[in-house]
């Protein structure tokens, strides 16, 4: 932990920052990059649980759905080829997110922004008229493509363009656009399941090509950020006209200083044959290479791609039929985007570890009780009773809630503001490969999980919530309000990691000294 000492001397409150219209109207265009993302995260679940889709590509899925006396309830959807419509998007992303570190860092942030909104726009147009199984998976390849690039160069964009008063509520703009997405999908897979000629799943999949036009137009009109114009060798004076338009004030200097001295000890990295990479895995940088892949895979470990991607199946599961699981999908996505709004202006208030350790508590809590319902009330056949089955609701509600506020927006908001620039790209792309890795394992292995753990896959990610909260409470250090190129003294002065970052720089300060005495 950093000594109070310390962190008032860091807080970026006591400097004098202000959202320009510039700098609202780029952030809001970047943090649309949560719609396709989100939109794809909301959309799988429900057109699995359509009729139509289901007859049209997994016709053996749709018979064990309605042999309702023969099939284990836990195991109407266990089926590897129509996980793999989930899956295969997340394992495109794994690939996609190490191409664009190199892509991001090399050409712009904005420039992976474009790329990945093309092949989001492609992938959905396919996805809509597909008409064979191959033709399907081609779509969520491309799309899985797309949402690689974004994922990676928009936490970049926002974390180094916003503020550092404000950056947690910036974030937390992009997971409301998230959130909303996943309603937005979760709303269109309700209307047009009730298309009787059944095409409905068409624009539910086509719907996708909006947002994704959106950013890719929209990221023409916005400007790169200063850190990745300074690290790729633009003018220092354009850099600084672009940073006064930005913060809306004459009096950038610090900031532009601190710009260019961290975008020094990027080319480093080329000159030395160290590439970000492989210097992220010295020991100097070991707290953030292990926050970048510890965040976003135990993000995959709550549960989220059972509650997430799967809820109208769950809701299939206990007896609901289509409609009403759909709709309880909705109010679900509702209570996600109320969280969100709620928590916006509280993260750079309250800070990140209070909402870590809350949203964790409400995570624990909801899936024991779940399981607990599930374990008294739902047999291999048969039905819940509806009063049960509500409760059922409330509960994955509960853990939504607690999500939202927590493990949803927070592992992409520290992960990418905790890493310095020289190995900015390279730390997000790790991070990014780690959670699509993670969520391809999770969205294809959790109805085979579901149907074998049956009510104990609730505990199963109960004792993993617990660790998780564990670890928040012992190693990350609270980041609220302080810029990006200070964060490296926030590890100095944590119980932990210090002795990580102190020896290492001892080491080179060590080295440094017999390099000058020799010349």
């Amino acid at each position: 932990m950093v000594s109070s000492g310390v962190e008032k001397s860091l807080l970026a409150g006591d400097r004098p920052e202000r959202i320009t219209p510039l700098l609202l109207f780029s952030c809001m265009v970047a943090a649309s990059g949560g719609l396709l993302f989100g939109y794809e995260h909301g959309v799988s679940g429900g057109v699995t649980s359509m009729e139509s889709f289901l007859k049209e590509f997994y016709p053996g899925v749709y018979e064990e759905m309605k042999e309702d006396g023969k099939t284990n309830n836990y195991c109407k959807f266990n089926s590897q080829l129509l996980t793999l419509f989930t899956s295969s998007l997340y394992i495109s992303g794994l690939f996609a997110s190490l191409f664009a570190s190199h892509a991001t860092t090399s050409f712009g942030r904005r420039f992976s922004m474009r790329v990945g909104g093309v092949f989001v726009f492609a992938g959905a147009i396919i996805g809509a008229a597909a008409i064979n199984f191959y033709m399907l998976i081609f779509s969520r390849i491309l799309l899985g493509f797309g949402v690689g690039f974004t994922n990676q160069s928009i936490s970049l964009y926002l974390s180094e363009m916003a503020p550092a008063k404000y950056r947690g509520a910036i974030f937390n703009f992009h997971d409301i656009c998230l959130t909303g997405a996943i309603l937005s999908a979760n709303l269109v897979n309700y209307g047009s399941q009730k298309i009787p000629a059944g095409w409905g799943w068409r624009i539910s999949l086509g719907v996708a090509a909006l947002p994704a036009a959106f950013l890719a137009v929209g990221s023409l009109f916005i400007p790169e950020t200063p850190s990745s114009l300074i690290q790729r060798g633009f003018d220092v004076h354009q850099v600084s006209r672009l940073l006064q338009r930005i913060r809306g004030t004459a009096d950038v200097g610090e900031e532009l200083d601190q710009l260019i001295m961290a975008a020094t000890d990027a080319p480093t990295s080329v000159t030395t044959g160290l590439r970000p990479l492989r210097r992220i895995t010295g020991r100097k940088y070991r707290p953030q290479l292990v926050m970048s892949l510890a965040l976003p895979i135990f993000q995959q470990l709550v549960g989220i791609n059972m509650v997430g991607f799967y809820a109208p199946v769950m809701f299939r599961t206990v007896g609901m039929k289509e409609s009403a699981s759909l709709l309880s999908a909705v109010v679900m996505r509702v209570t996600a985007t109320a969280t969100n709004l709620v928590a916006t202006p509280l993260v750079d208030m309250v800070g990140r570890r209070v909402f870590f350790l809350v949203g964790g508590l409400e995570l624990f809590l909801s899936l024991v009780a779940a399981g607990g319902v599930m374990a008294a009330k739902l047999g291999d056949h048969g039905n819940m009773s509806g009063e049960y089955a509500r409760l059922l609701l409330a509960l994955f509600c509960l853990f939504i809630s607690g999500f939202a506020l927590s493990w949803g927006p927070l592992p992409i908001l520290v992960t990418s503001e905790i890493v310095p620039l020289e190995i900015r790209s390279a730390g997000r792309s790790i991070g990014v490969a780690a959670g699509f890795l993670f969520t391809a394992m999770m969205a294809q292995g959790m109805l085979f999980i579901l149907c074998h753990l049956k009510w104990g896959i609730f505990f199963f990610f109960g004792c993993w919530v617990f660790v998780m909260t564990l670890f928040v409470f012992f190693f990350l250090p609270e980041t609220k309000g302080l810029k990006l190129e200070e964060m490296q003294r926030v590890w100095k002065g944590h119980w932990y990691w210090k002795r990580f970052v102190e020896e290492e720089e001892e080491e080179e300060e060590e080295f440094g000294g017999l390099i000058k005495g020799r010349s």
